[in-house]
């Protein structure tokens, strides 16, 4: 699936003269991610999603734009990059939480995960602060929850909700004071960004404008003083620079995300919570640029395959009873 994402931002580039380096940067950051989250996952099941916990609030705290280049005023700047990277933190504690054998240790993880939602209050990220609550709240209500499947479904409905949302402000399909609602919120200037995103879909559906050509194109990013060129919907963006097809890449790869963890081993607490936590990031992607950092896009990564690596430990106990087996001369019974 990622080999698909970054083949087709390699063809839409080439049609329209597109920069796809930065495509290809995220989809190697979320590859190497995951490859590191499976292997640490497997060898730690408790100490690496705590480790990666405590890497998500050491990077916010220490590097709070958490990338070099021009200082974007909130909304429109860092602050979809600082919930994301909380929210993820929050995510990988519940899930550590899990894991954890001991209810001590289980409740310690979770008061971490409530820190982390208080330290996103106390930084000023109110969506840092719901969505870090919200995935607290989804993992306590896992541990009820019986059928995995049905969550998943759960999970993707909203964040099918919230896309298409976004999709119909863009596209000026919902009434005008919901309109004005959003832009008090984000700022009339990213609801402008949106609709001159969805222009640019309109110009071209099957390619798009090219990776890396929305700032150039886009009226509103031109007119601006600081201008990151992108325009704050990780969906929208998709559309405009690589057409439905992109679009199409990007919702199949959240949605392997979900099967996997729907298929995985690990137990289905554990699937939920990870699956809740990357649910809430494709919510803050849609709305901000939050994908636009390689830390975000490493930290997904590594809490996907972090929740979806069986633990070294399960193998070897499943393991054990064959081995006995074998060595007193019978075939086990099952």
């Amino acid at each position: 699936m990622l080999g698909a994402c970054a083949a087709w931002s390699l063809i839409t580039a080439a049609a329209h003269d597109g920069r796809p380096e930065g495509v290809l940067l995220a989809v190697l950051a979320v590859a190497a991610g995951y490859a590191a989250g499976r292997i640490s996952g497997a060898l730690l099941p408790v100490g690496a999603p705590l480790a990666g916990a405590l890497a998500g609030i050491a990077l916010t705290v220490a590097v709070p734009h958490l990338a070099p280049g021009p200082q974007i005023a909130v909304p429109l700047g860092h602050a979809g990059a600082t919930a994301a990277v909380l929210t993820l933190s929050a995510g990988a504690a519940c899930c550590a939480a899990w894991a954890a054998p001991a209810p001590a240790v289980r409740f310690a993880l979770r008061l971490l995960a409530a820190g982390i939602a208080v330290l996103a209050a106390a930084l000023g990220s109110t969506s840092g602060f719901v969505t870090c609550l919200a995935v607290l709240v989804s993992s306590l209500a896992a541990g009820r929850t019986r059928h995995r499947g049905a969550g998943m479904a759960v999970l993707a409905a909203v964040a099918a909700l919230v896309t298409g949302l976004i999709w119909a402000v863009a596209a000026r399909a919902v009434p005008d004071g919901l309109v004005a609602a959003l832009e008090g919120r984000l700022t009339p200037h990213r609801v402008r960004l949106w609709r001159d995103a969805w222009h640019l879909l309109g110009d071209d559906a099957a390619l798009g404008a090219g990776p890396g050509r929305f700032g150039e194109l886009s009226t509103t990013s031109a007119q601006s003083l600081l201008s990151d060129g992108k325009p704050h919907s990780a969906p929208l963006q998709q559309a405009a620079e690589q057409g439905i097809v992109g679009v199409v890449l990007l919702a199949a790869a959240f949605g392997w995300v979900l099967y996997a963890l729907w298929r995985g081993p690990r137990p289905t607490p554990v699937a939920l919570t990870a699956g809740a936590a990357l649910t809430a990031l494709a919510a803050i992607a849609a709305i901000g640029n939050a994908l636009s950092f390689t830390a975000v896009s490493v930290g997904a990564g590594l809490l996907a395959g972090m929740a979806t690596a069986r633990p070294l430990a399960d193998e070897s106990a499943s393991r054990a009873p064959e081995a006995q087996a074998r060595g007193a001369g019978r075939t086990p019974a099952w």
